[in-house]
Parts: C-alpha cells; sequence; structure tokens
C-alpha cells in the first residue's frame, strides 16, 4: 500500500513527511512536563506526539542478575528494572493526556510493550500503534496490536531482514491494513554512518509501504537525507531541555532543532517534485538573459555574413546560438547593424 492514513493525514511518498515527536521519558515523572512538550511538538510543527506505555513490571524483571544490569552505554550501571520504573509513563496519565492533545489539535499515539498496555490504549481509541525496535520478535504483541483494525508503525531497529518479514507477515495475516515501517539504529545516540539510508529504498521495494526513519542521531541532517530517499515518516526524540537530565534527554530535540526538523523536511520533500526538464517559473524572467547571435559589426544588405561578424552573446533576444553554422556564409536581405539581434528576416524571405 503506497500510503496510511492517521486522523485523517495521508502518509506517503505523495505527501509532506509526517513528523512524529517521541516523549519517551522526558517527562520526567511530571504530568505538566508532558502536557508541556505536547504543546511544545505542535508549535513546532509536529503532526504527533508519541508516548511509551508500559510499568516495569510489564517490560522486564526486577531482578539484579549480571543479565539485567547495564554495564555500557548512557544508563550504565542501572537495572533494567531501576532504568524503567524511573521512565515509565504512570497509566493513569494517559487519559487526561489523549484528551489534552485533542483539545490543543495534534495526534497523540503509543508504543505498547505488552498485551495489557495495548488494551489500554484500546480503551483510549488510540488512533495508531508503533511497534518498537526492542519489541520486533515479539510476534505474539504484534498480532495483538494488528488485531485492534487501527494503522501500525513498525521500528526495524537491530532487527535483520527474516525478522523484519516475519513481523510484516505477522501483522498483515492478524488484518492490519495500514503498515508502515522505520529504518532504525537502536544507538543511543546513533553514528550516521550506521543508519546505510539506501535500504529505504530497498525496503519500499520489497515490503509496497510507507517508509520512515526513526533517526537517533544528534542533529537533523540524516532525517533530511532520508526524505529525499523516500522516507514518509521521521521520528526523533523530543525535550524541552536537553540538560534536564531525564533518561532521554541528552540524545533529544529541543523545540527549536524540532521545529528546524519540521521546516527542512518539508522542503526537502517539496524539492523532490515530480520528473520535470521544462522551464520553472521562477526561470521565466531570465530566458531573455540567455545567449544569442547578434552582429558585431554593421554590414549593408547583400554583404555575406562572416564569422567575424557574429558572435553568440548574452541576452537571448537573436536567433539561438545552434544556428550559428546557419547563419554563417549567407547573404542578408537587410542591412545588419552592430550590436543588434541576428534574426531571420536577415536571411529568408518572410514567406518562407
Amino acid at each position: 500500500m503506497s500510503w496510511i492514513e492517521i486522523n485523517g493525514r495521508k502518509i506517503g511518498t505523495s505527501y509532506p513527511p509526517y513528523i512524529i515527536a517521541e516523549m519517551s521519558a522526558n517527562h520526567n515523572g511530571s504530568l505538566d512536563r508532558a502536557k508541556d512538550i505536547i504543546t511544545a511538538a505542535k508549535s513546532a510543527g509536529a503532526d504527533a506526539v508519541k508516548l511509551q506505555t508500559y510499568r516495569p513490571d510489564t517490560i522486564t524483571l526486577k531482578s539484579d542478575a549480571p543479565e539485567f544490569r547495564i554495564t555500557e552505554g548512557l544508563w550504565k550501571g542501572q537495572t533494567l528494572y531501576d532504568l524503567y520504573e524511573s521512565a515509565y509513563m504512570p497509566w493513569e496519565w494517559h487519559a487526561p493526556l489523549f484528551e489534552f492533545a485533542k483539545q490543543i489539535g495534534i495526534t497523540l499515539f503509543s508504543s505498547p510493550f505488552d498485551h495489557s498496555a495495548v488494551d489500554l490504549l484500546s480503551e483510549l481509541d488510540a488512533p495508531a500503534y508503533k511497534i518498537a525496535s526492542f519489541e520486533v520478535v515479539d510476534i505474539p504483541l504484534i498480532r495483538h496490536v494488528a488485531r485492534q483494525g487501527k494503522p501500525m508503525i513498525i521500528s526495524t531497529g537491530m532487527a535483520d531482514l527474516d525478522e523484519i518479514s516475519t513481523a510484516v507477515t505477522t501483522a498483515r495475516d492478524a488484518g492490519c491494513d495500514q503498515l508502515a515501517l522505520l529504518l532504525c539504529v537502536s544507538g543511543y545516540p546513533a553514528p550516521a554512518a550506521d543508519y546505510n539510508l539506501r535500504t529505504i529504498l530497498d525496503m519500499a521495494e520489497r515490503f509496497d509501504m510507507p517508509i520512515g526513519l526513526s533517526d537517533h542521531t544528534l542533529d537533523n541532517t540524516t532525517a533530511i537525507a532520508s526524505v529525499a530517499l523516500g522516507a514518509s515518516l521521521i521520528e526523533k526524540h523530543f525535550t524541552l531541555d536537553r540538560s534536564a537530565g531525564g533518561a532521554d534527554d541528552s540524545f533529544s530535540l529541543e523545540p527549536s532543532e524540532f521545529s528546524a526538523l519540521c521546516q527542512h523536511s518539508a522542503t526537502a520533500w517539496e524539492a523532490l517534485g515530480a520528473i520535470d526538464y521544462g522551464q520553472k517559473s521562477s526561470e521565466l524572467g531570465n530566458v531573455k538573459f540567455r545567449r544569442s547571435l547578434y552582429f558585431v559589426k554593421s554590414l549593408p544588405a547583400g554583404a555575406v555574413i562572416s564569422p567575424d561578424s557574429v558572435r553568440s552573446v548574452r541576452p537571448g533576444y537573436g536567433l539561438a546560438p545552434k544556428h550559428y553554422d546557419d547563419i554563417i556564409g549567407q547573404t542578408l536581405l537587410i542591412p545588419a547593424e552592430c550590436n543588434h539581434p541576428v534574426t531571420w528576416d536577415h536571411v529568408k524571405p518572410a514567406s518562407s
């Protein structure tokens, strides 16, 4: 399917990129801050804000065993349970946030991380669902989401082609007919070189659906470049203040940066246009300044036009330079004046 639709907004290569502000843990434990993020995202030009719906005990186990402890990266030293306990959004916030987003006129949806989260979002009539990269291998979860009958976005970080194909097949077989994929690198932050954006073209051909980018780089260059390769959705982490100390703040965009992302990705999409070799509206006024043939000496009627009497110069009121060889050696039918354009009247009868 070449496009999907979320809350009346069509998403595909024929439409401006759909920009998603990922709140993630950037609410930092404050409902008011969560609302402020939604407001700021709308002001910046986002099409949607995305939440994450889980509790620490629905995403991991409370264990201090080595395999549950993070030993490197941004969250080094924490257990998975401790990280998610500090980062999760209380479930009782979801209803007021969905209502708030509706009031100010921006789409809100979420990534559920287990069946109970899906059920909560279903009760709130979430307009779409996102499968996070770490859950792309959770086939029962994908199946349960697909059965909700809403658009689905699946992020592909860490997944190989077989895993992506299995997730897509599962969603489609379970009844999802509006599906999109996001190319993603699950590094926080991720280097631009890891993205291999040409993969977007291959994904679009293989899966016949809108393809987007979940971008964890620290600036907007990768995201904007992805639009030129057909990305129809862009998701970036969004915060009010990158120095606020939350779990995801440090690799998120601040409002001014997110506003620039929205503007520049729309410009990149607009610049793609269509295949068109004709003159553009902004060029029409300059056509007269192209080169054409001018006489560089005065000649009487009956004189033969010699190479040293005609030049190709600007502006463009004379014959096109391609007619130079047709003009040289011709006999003038009327006088030629220096610094005047060469016309067919000089060498051809009016009836010819």
